[in-house]
């Protein structure tokens, strides 16, 4: 079904189209991310649970060439530890706007540690540019910013020889790592507005209502079952970042975060004072015992600077009052690929 409206305003809202029925222009099919099914998991309750997992993860791959996404955060470096001695990892390093000394170094530190060979994964707006039209094209809709660089990464691994890579994201997702968004009990309205990137209605002159997407996981009068918001919708899309990235590269991964599942209810009490991902903060403490826990950081994308003097969207499907200055660099991007989307199916 051709709803171009409804796409529109999904990805705005959610940074994809959540109804995998629903297309923006005939010819051109998207699919939604399906999570591991449940019973593929492995339940953990503490640190040990999770090695032995993961140890096994690794165990089940040991027949392919592995690389690994390595970042300056504790999650891919917990991952390292598992890595074979000499294998590759790779670091983005951003030629263009905040390059991010600091985490550069803990990716280099996490590399010696566990003798891999790291390789920097150059990026600049050119570099975006080149290959952005590519992994829309394969995703047959507007893609999230960091999954350019993730199909670079990709490219870069598979001329190396990897034919497998290993990446983290879901350490997150999987062990409480969204802090903010677990930080209180939230209302159902000032959840919805916290949850909406952009909200449609602000740009767009034909915005479609996302309300359904919220009303099923509201909870009385005014509350909402935010935990499970954030274990399918929140998590659908990020995985579905990574998915399409990676198979555009026509590259295979897997993250071993991903197979497991707690055993029990997140301590959200540990989590809002401050022991964010504590399981992970063990893991990381097993496996780095003389090093700091890092400060948790996203993905990197200079995305504040690509767009600082961008005067935002023209085309006839953006109303012509956007304030754009009240936008920030994630935001301004969700609204330029939606445009560049359009002008490359729609002339």
């Amino acid at each position: 079904m051709i709803d171009k409206s409804y796409c529109m305003s999904s990805f705005l809202s959610l940074r994809y189209v959540e109804d995998q029925d629903k297309q923006f222009f005939d010819g051109l099919h998207h699919q939604v991310y399906k999570q591991q099914p449940l019973e593929r998991k492995v339940l953990v309750s503490d640190v040990q649970d999770v090695d032995i997992a993961i140890r096994n993860v690794f165990r089940r791959v040991s027949n392919e060439k592995l690389g690994m996404l390595l970042s300056g955060g504790m999650d891919s470096a917990c991952l390292a530890a598992y890595m074979p001695e000499g294998s590759d990892a790779y670091t983005f390093r951003f030629m263009g706007g905040k390059i991010q000394p600091d985490e550069l170094k803990r990716a280099e530190y996490y590399a010696n540690y566990y003798h891999l060979n790291l390789h920097y994964v150059d990026i600049d707006w050119d570099t975006v540019e080149k290959n952005v039209d590519h992994v829309m094209e394969h995703k047959g809709a507007p893609v999230h910013s960091i999954e350019p660089q993730l199909y670079v990464a990709a490219m870069q691994a598979k001329n190396d020889g990897i034919t497998m890579l290993v990446i983290g994201d879901a350490a997150d997702y999987v062990f409480g790592g969204m802090d903010d968004l677990l930080s209180k009990n939230w209302s159902y309205d000032e959840y919805v507005k916290r949850s909406m990137y952009v909200n449609p209605t602000d740009v767009l002159k034909e915005p479609s209502d996302m309300n359904y997407l919220f009303e099923r996981y509201r909870l009385g009068k005014n509350s909402i079952d935010y935990l499970r918001f954030y274990d399918e919708i929140v998590t659908d899309e990020s995985y579905a970042s990574y998915e399409n990235a990676f198979e555009s590269a026509d590259m295979d991964f897997i993250d071993p975060y991903e197979l497991l599942k707690l055993a029990k209810p997140l301590d959200l009490g540990r989590i809002r004072n401050g022991d964010t991902k504590y399981l992970m903060r063990d893991l990381f403490r097993m496996k780095y015992p003389e090093t700091h826990v890092p400060v948790k950081l996203p993905m990197p994308r200079p995305v504040d600077e690509y767009f600082a003097n961008w005067e935002g969207p023209k085309r006839k499907e953006f109303r012509e009052d956007i304030d754009i200055s009240k936008y920030n660099g994630n935001q301004k991007w969700l609204l330029y690929i939606l445009e560049r989307f359009f002008n490359n199916y729609e002339k």
